[in-house]
């Protein structure tokens, strides 16, 4: 026992400082990928390459619209690698939680050469918002709900990528109980669902009563590119798709699985919703 103690006390604090500090990221970790718009000079051989659809091209009297959609994205690095031009490369960037589902999409309209690649860009809208949580936020949770935050877990019918980057909120180095936040195995002790994975057809009525269980004020966090869009499965006999085909969505985490520090940066964005919603359902 004795040695055990002596062991725990000579690792030190383990903790990491997130999101008053930014994590540490591995060599080898990637984020989303970031486009120069500009800079592209055809987004077709990107978009030949996604396997989720997320990368887009129309062309219609001389003029092509490209669209990236986060919220279909799995990080899989296959447009930079289908780019000769260099305008897509894969970023370290992973804080791209949304709390409008169009704020993950990206839109660019260009003029067309004869030989059907692009010529001028036109215009580049939309991405996601630089909106930082908020500081004090074990303060600000206790001060908004009275209580720490609850949060029930919800597999609609994930392959359990993302459930392995939820487990590891409650390790050591994330710990996110020093928020004041924890989770639940009830809804009814829930103020906030955190949802994986496309909603099978089998879980369709489980999630409805999920949420219908859920007190108010109750926010729904769709996790990864599946809870957002249906991600590699899609939409299909035995799929429904992302969250929002069923219920309504309050924020969204892209990724294919979102980081820890993905989630965390969302749960901490949601707390928003959470004050939104306490204005339509105050607590007595």
């Amino acid at each position: 026992m004795f040695k055990i103690l002596q062991k725990s006390l000579s690792v030190g604090l383990a903790t990491a400082d997130y999101p008053r500090i930014a994590p540490h990221l591995a060599e080898q970790f990637r984020g989303c990928p970031q486009f120069d718009f500009a800079a592209w000079s055809d987004a077709r051989p990107a978009a030949d390459a996604c396997p989720t659809g997320a990368i887009a091209v129309h062309d219609r009297d001389g003029a092509r619209q490209v669209t990236v959609d986060y919220g279909r994205c799995i990080f899989c690095g296959e447009c930079e690698q289908a780019s000769a031009d260099g305008a897509v490369r894969m970023s370290r960037q992973f804080e791209l939680a949304a709390i409008d589902r169009r704020d993950l999409v990206l839109t660019a309209e260009y003029t067309l050469h004869p030989d059907g690649s692009h010529a001028a860009l036109r215009s580049a809208t939309g991405g996601p918002s630089d909106e930082e949580p908020g500081k004090r936020i074990a303060a600000a949770i206790q001060n908004l709900l009275g209580h720490s935050l609850a949060i029930r877990q919800v597999d609609a019918g994930s392959c359990n990528g993302c459930e392995q980057e939820i487990v590891a909120l409650n390790n050591p180095v994330h710990d996110i109980e020093r928020f004041g936040i924890h989770f639940v195995a009830s809804p009814r002790h829930a103020d906030m669902l955190l949802v994986t994975g496309p909603v099978t057809r089998n879980m369709e009525l489980a999630l409805r009563k999920t949420l219908a269980a859920t007190p108010a004020p109750k926010v729904v966090v769709a996790v990864g590119a599946c809870g957002i869009s249906g991600g590699i499965f899609g939409t299909n006999y035995a799929s429904l798709g992302g969250v929002d085909a069923v219920i309504p969505v309050d924020v969204y985490i892209p990724g294919c699985p979102p980081r820890p520090e993905a989630l965390l940066h969302g749960i901490l964005l949601a707390l928003g919703q959470v004050r939104q919603h306490m204005g339509v359902y105050p607590r007595g």
